[in-house]
């Protein structure tokens, strides 16, 4: 009889026969090739509370799990302008990929006020006329991008206990400015899973909407909630350990403009204390949150990598479920029955990163891979696939805000196709027409088509030939949110033309590891601050090569080389620290 073959990821491959003794993982069938009895899947006639629950048709109390719950309020995504209602921007002789699934065509687009009002005719002379023009010249206009696992608190901090340490007025000061980070990277939604101190993401939604402060359309978390045993980062985490207590707590963050809550529903491998398999909500507070979250109008996001995390998102109605790392044969058949009203963000970067840029930090690739993440790739990667497969809306967002997942090296569309099997089409469209899902509002966000709000980014050159573009701010010609052009590099590629305003912005974001092995993020910085005298540098320890690669993703240029900004100007393939003199070599 065929013995059944593990098929992995050549990069990474592992025996499932010594697999960690901790481990309840059992490969599932489409990691398994030649078996002639492949393992056929349990499916629990019961949820964790012990009530009827079929994966085919789930319910949980009268609830129908395969739509969304009618108590859900579509939040409010207005951004407040000084574009007039009749101020017109006309695009002409651009590249059209309107996310509808089309291929892109040549044509013209036109904006009046904050909306799109046509797209693809050629404009007539006498709009154009008033219009302010920008003359494509065949770029690619294209929605705005979406984040949907988005912290604009986490801190470029180099541990998890070190995403608590800022005092809340530079925290919240940090915060503004990711945003605005995420906006200069062409990313004009963003979905909040987490927020280190739970009123800051809706102060900056709220600034944001004001018109205040410069940012994409967003919705906030509040802080995570875990019971004590199963807090990942203490210092951010709101405890919870009843159902009044988790009830209490999601009133609280709903009252203070929260517009989805999160739940820390299973482990992490670098806390060292929880596996990435072990769950760590009860079913009762997993029910009794959602519940909660739903009443108030509010939707469910969770931590949730183990299996049976992702099970207890599934019988209880948890709406965005987080990594979703090591599911069953049986969770995804649950899965995929919700897929009507489920999203998944596996934040595909924070794996890939960990293992490959994190050295530089006091993490290397050997302990990563001691820790179990080198593995936890191996087996979610497969399991993506499947779930793309099988028609599961997977979209981008990948945790970034830690030390080797910088703000401003945004790149899951890129990783979508590189490591998930996507087209360069199929990646766009998860970034751009499943945001407007996401947020609620996909009649009026994520496509370019007449009638919806006009965010829009013009990408020098064309991303389904190389979807790399899309990870190179700088070659985002040109960034229109709300209407409003937020910048623009059409004359002059080589910066932006618009001023910092006030003086939030202009200084450098503070040093997230030691003075020896600090790395400043230029991709942080907007364009004008990245050409400054006090611009983005490298202080070289022994720890080069992976610290190097972070900055070659920041500086943005081609693979295999870099440019660190400062002054003077240093030459490609060349690190040079600019008071020292010492030159390092590529």
């Amino acid at each position: 009889m065929p013995t059944a073959v593990l098929v992995l990821p050549p990069e990474h491959r592992f025996d499932p026969q010594v697999a960690p003794s901790y481990s309840r993982w059992v490969p599932p069938k489409w990691m398994l090739q030649h078996a002639s009895n492949p393992p056929t899947p349990r499916r629990p006639n019961a949820n964790g509370l012990g009530e009827e629950w079929s994966p085919k048709k789930p319910s949980f109390r009268g609830i129908d799990l395969t739509k969304p719950d009618p108590r859900i309020r579509v939040p409010d995504i207005s951004i407040a302008s000084d574009v007039s209602d009749d101020q017109e921007t006309a695009f002409v002789d651009v590249q059209i990929l309107d996310s509808t699934g089309k291929e892109p065509y040549r044509g013209d687009v036109l904006v009046r006020g904050k909306r799109i009002v046509s797209v693809g005719e050629e404009i007539a002379p006498e709009v154009l006329a008033r219009a302010r023009v920008i003359q494509g010249n065949g770029r690619t206009l294209m929605s705005g991008l979406c984040d949907a696992h988005t912290h604009f608190t986490w801190t470029n901090a180099a541990s998890l206990d070190g995403l608590a340490d800022m005092p809340v007025e530079e925290h919240t000061l940090f915060s503004a400015r990711s945003a605005r980070t995420f906006l200069d990277c062409g990313y004009t939604m963003c979905f909040g899973a987490a927020s280190a101190k739970s009123r800051i993401d809706a102060v900056v939604k709220n600034a944001i909407n004001a018109g205040d402060i410069p940012g994409p359309r967003a919705l906030a978390n509040a802080a995570e909630m875990a019971p004590h045993d199963g807090a990942l980062v203490p210092g951010i985490t709101r405890f919870v350990e009843t159902p009044e207590e988790i009830t209490a707590a999601i009133n609280e963050f709903a009252d203070q403009g929260a517009d989805q809550i999160k739940l820390s529903m299973s482990g992490e491998e670098i806390t060292e204390v929880l596996r990435a398999e072990d769950t760590t909500f009860p079913d009762e507070l997993v029910a009794a949150g959602v519940e909660a979250a739903h009443a108030r109008g509010l939707r469910v996001c969770s931590h949730a990598r183990s299996d049976e995390s992702i099970m207890q998102c599934l019988q209880y109605g948890v709406d965005v479920i987080y990594h979703a790392s090591f599911i069953s044969d049986s969770t995804m058949e649950a899965l995929e029955a919700q897929k009507e009203r489920v999203f998944v963000a596996p934040a595909l970067a924070w794996l890939v990163c960990t293992l490959e840029d994190a050295e530089a930090y006091g993490y290397p690739p050997s302990k990563a891979e001691s820790a179990g993440y080198a593995r936890e790739l191996a087996i979610a990667v497969p399991g993506l696939k499947e779930m793309k497969k099988r028609g599961i809306r997977v979209m981008p967002g990948g945790d970034y805000g830690f030390a080797w997942t910088p703000h401003g090296t945004y790149r899951d569309p890129e990783l979508f196709v590189k490591r998930l099997g996507y087209t360069p089409m199929e990646a766009i469209l998860a970034a751009t027409a499943l945001g407007g899902e996401l947020l609620l509002h996909p009649e009026e966000l994520g496509k370019v088509q007449p009638g919806y709000y006009a965010d829009m980014i013009l990408v020098n050159g064309n991303p389904l030939e190389d979807i790399t573009l899309l990870s190179h701010h700088e070659n985002l010609d040109l960034i229109m949110i709300n209407g409003r052009i937020h910048k623009e590099q059409l004359k002059d590629r080589s910066e932006a033309r618009y001023e910092p305003k006030g003086s939030l912005f202009n200084e450098i974001p503070e040093k997230v590891t030691e003075s020896k092995k600090a790395v400043f993020n230029a991709d942080f910085l907007p364009p004008y601050l990245r050409k400054s005298p006090v611009a983005c540098f490298l202080i070289v320890s022994k720890h080069l090569t992976s610290a190097a690669r972070i900055v070659a993703r920041s500086s943005r240029l081609s693979e295999g080389k870099w440019t660190v900004l400062m002054k003077p100007w240093v030459t490609e393939g060349l690190l040079k620290q600019e008071e020292g003199g010492e030159f390092f070599e590529r």
